[in-house]
This record gives structure tokens, sequence and C-alpha cells, in this order.
């Protein structure tokens, strides 16, 4: 699989089914995840995280980086990609949250269970129906472009994600679309600016919120 060295030391990956590099090549991926992800979300000890689309798992890394004491669910449906986490080189100061995301990938493929990362294989359209309602603190949302898998960001898609959330939970995703924003908004969220890094427009923040 075709991978390219990004500008905070760690590497991305091309996905040749969607014709699109997991990261944007330009900047650091795991400072993307950091300043993009797990940061707004707030994060404290406790909590319990849904990576949504779970990739090469650079949110997970930047999340447990933050707070150790977090328990991740990932969704990801390309096997492929990782155990291409098995090798991958990250920064030195992310080498102990990678060794927890390297177990977690090797009990996904061993079918044992993880303690503290448990990775879903499977299609994030329906594995997110099966979770239960009400019970995570934070949803980092990486699907692919909304060009090259629309489906991913539709009004069903953030249903699901405001339904399994707990009250005051939050939603981090890099597209500041307005129809996104819009599916967002129909879905029950109150959606705000989130950081702006690698590029002119923010992020996004979804917050649910009880009127």
């Amino acid at each position: 699989m075709e991978k390219i060295e990004t500008r905070d030391g760690s590497f991305t990956y091309y996905s040749e089914k969607y014709d699109e590099w997991y990261h944007c090549k330009f900047i650091g991926a795991i400072e993307e995840a950091r300043v993009k992800y797990a940061e707004p979300v707030n994060l404290k000890d406790g909590d319990q995280v849904l990576d949504f689309c779970f990739g090469l798992g650079y949110n997970t890394l930047a999340a447990l980086k933050i707070c150790e004491n977090i328990k991740v669910t990932g969704i990801e449906l390309d096997i492929g990609i990782l155990k291409e986490i098995l090798t991958n080189d990250v920064p030195v100061e992310y080498a102990l949250q990678n060794e927890m995301v390297r177990k977690a990938v090797l009990n996904t493929i061993n079918k044992t269970n993880d303690e503290k990362i448990n990775i879903i294989v499977g299609d994030a359209e329906e594995e997110i129906k099966r979770l239960p309602s009400d019970s995570f603190n934070a949803v980092l949302f990486d699907p692919f472009s909304p060009g090259k898998h629309k489906e991913m960001w539709s009004l069903e898609i953030f249903k699901e994600c405001f339904r399994v959330l707990k009250v005051g939970g939050r939603l981090t995703t890099y597209s500041c679309a307005k129809w996104i924003r819009a599916n967002m908004v129909g879905a029950g969220f109150k959606v705000i600016d989130g950081p702006i890094i690698g590029r002119k427009s923010a992020s996004t923040v979804a917050i649910k919120v009880l009127e």
C-alpha cells in the first residue's frame, strides 16, 4: 500500500478504493488528529470514545495521549489498513499509545478481547446501529471526504451518532460543508466551529444538547 510521510513524521496511506489519501499530505497527520479531533472533545478519565472510521488509528492515538484512562470503540471496514498499523512508524512521543493500538489490532485479528480498545471490523453505517444509545462521551468522525463517500455524511448517520452520544457529548470532524452541518442540525446537534489547521476553513464540533 502506497504511503507518504507527513510534516510531523507520521505517515499517511493511499486508498485505491476511494482514490484518496487517508490524511492531508501537507500537514502532520497525527498533529491534525490532535487539533481537530482529540482536543475539542474535552476528554476526561473514564470517557467512552467512538472512533468512527478508525483507519490508521491516529485519532485514537491522539486521544490516548491527552487522556490515557479512556475506552475506545473503533469501527473500520478495511482490515488491510488495520494490518498496516502493525508495521507503521509513528513519532516517538506516541510510541506508548501506538503499542496500545497495535495490541488492539492483534486482538481484533485473533478475535480476542481488548480491555481498552475494541475495534469492530465492518460497515460503519450498519455497525453504529448496533451500538447502545447514550453510551459515548465523544465521537471522532473521520470518513473519507464527502465527494468520495457521500453516504457516510447523511442525516441518518448523524442521527445514529446523536443517539449513541450522551447528553453533552461531542462529535468532531474535519468538514464544515453547509449541507453536512445542516444534516447535523437536523439530527439534533448544536454545531460550532472547530479549530483551523492546514486549511482556511474551520473544522466542526457538534454537541448533543437537549432543549
